[in-house]
């Protein structure tokens, strides 16, 4: 704005940037997919979720980790948003590994990271926004995030599974907490059968395929998608009772004030963008990256780390709003696919909700987790490896990005 005068740019015209930024049509899903989330949380369905995931690898040792990276992934194909997944399972499976003689430093670290999954496993908010500002398809884009997201699961597994003796005496855990009202563990015979912790996990079970399937069958588009898991997560909450009509005014404000923190940050990004494509910013980019290396590779390794960077200081929708109208016609210019650029650069930034000083992951996970910062930190350790692992992988395998091309 102090630079306005001199890049040509009317003041006059702020305003409408801004306000046509955030009315597109694309955008409207990221209000409706929190709402979603924020029910399915409030009406306490993410326990039911835990539930399912402890049945299915109850067998394992130290298995409530695994559970932990397991839920997270549910979760964020509920959410789209990682700070989302993060308080949810924090409050959730993080109360619990406590109990079950986890470290809270450790068990807010596993949090913190598996929190990434809300980003990667669609529905994907930073996804929605890049793909709205780039112009490339979301139903792409969701799509080619399933095949790093399920490596991060992965790896996320294996160093739960490789730290556990070390975190727990002898590598086991503690036998559940007495019985309560929640749905009890899977490993506790003495529960209801588990048949019937699938049944009451169902309807949330259900939220994922309904979103998921009906865009990728093309019967709705993510938006339309986003609408139907709001309305689907209403209904379900009431007609269990989970939620009362006066608990509604509470949860639909949350929803709405994250939300507009998001599309607040939206609005006043596109501004920046729009004076650095005056500028001609990208094309000199473009230019600058050529006269350097004219091999993908070597370029690829650059923006790896030029985004890593980014990602420390900067929010990340923010980061994704700002970097890919940069970046992506430089990538275009290499020959790197369009999608395959972007499921790089989301999931890079990403990592920066792990690296301080932004680190929003880190905050949210420590607080909800009752445990100072700086023991979360002397626990990220081998997670920040594996997911500069993963990354590497990401980059330079785009056929985990653009599997779907090949059925």
């Amino acid at each position: 704005m102090v630079y306005a005068e001199q890049w040509n740019i009317d003041w006059s015209v702020l305003p409408s940037i801004t306000y046509d930024t955030i009315t597109v049509f694309p955008l409207l899903a990221i209000p409706l997919f929190l709402l979603g989330g924020q029910l399915m949380s409030q009406g306490g369905l993410i326990r039911h979720l835990t539930a399912v995931c402890d049945v299915l690898i109850g067998r394992l040792q130290a298995h409530l980790g695994h559970v932990m990276v397991l839920a997270s992934a549910f979760m964020g194909a509920i959410t789209g948003s990682s700070v989302a997944t993060v308080a949810a399972m924090g409050s959730t499976v993080g109360k619990e590994m406590i109990e079950r003689g986890y470290s809270p430093g450790y068990t807010a670290a596993l949090n913190a990271s598996a929190g990434l999954l809300g980003v990667l496993i669609p529905p994907s908010i930073p996804l929605i926004l890049y793909g709205s500002i780039v112009g490339v398809s979301i139903t792409e884009l969701f799509l080619s995030s399933l095949g790093p997201g399920m490596v991060m699961i992965v790896a996320f597994m294996i160093v739960h599974a490789s730290l556990a003796r070390r975190v727990l005496p002898g590598g086991k855990e503690k036998p559940a907490a007495a019985p309560s009202s929640e749905p009890k563990p899977a490993t506790d015979t003495t529960a209801a059968p588990r048949a019937r912790i699938f049944v009451r996990a169902l309807p949330a079970l259900m939220l994922p395929v309904l979103v998921l399937g009906g865009i990728y069958s093309g019967i709705f588009t993510p938006t339309e998608a986003a609408a139907i898991a709001a309305l689907y997560a209403l209904l379900i909450t009431l007609i269990s009772r989970a939620v009362g009509v006066r608990d509604l005014e509470k949860i639909f404000l949350s929803a709405a004030l994250s939300a507009a923190a998001i599309l607040v940050i939206i609005g006043f990004t596109s501004i920046f963008n729009r004076a650095m494509v005056l500028e001609q910013v990208p094309q000199s980019i473009a230019m600058w990256a050529v006269t350097v290396t004219d091999s993908p590779i070597v370029f690829l390794l650059v923006v790896n780390v030029i985004l890593l960077i980014v990602g420390m200081f900067m929010e990340t929708n923010a980061a994704t709003l700002l970097m890919g109208p940069l970046l992506a016609p430089t990538a275009a210019k290499y020959g790197i696919d369009p999608i395959h650029f972007a499921i790089i650069l989301v999931t890079n930034i990403e990592l920066g909700l792990l690296t301080p000083p932004l680190a929003a992951n880190l905050y949210v996970a420590a607080r909800t987790n009752k445990v100072p910062i700086i023991d979360l930190l002397r626990n990220l350790g081998w997670f920040l490896v594996a997911c500069l692992i993963v990354m590497a992988l990401i980059t330079y395998v785009p056929q985990l990005s653009l599997w779907y091309r090949f059925f």
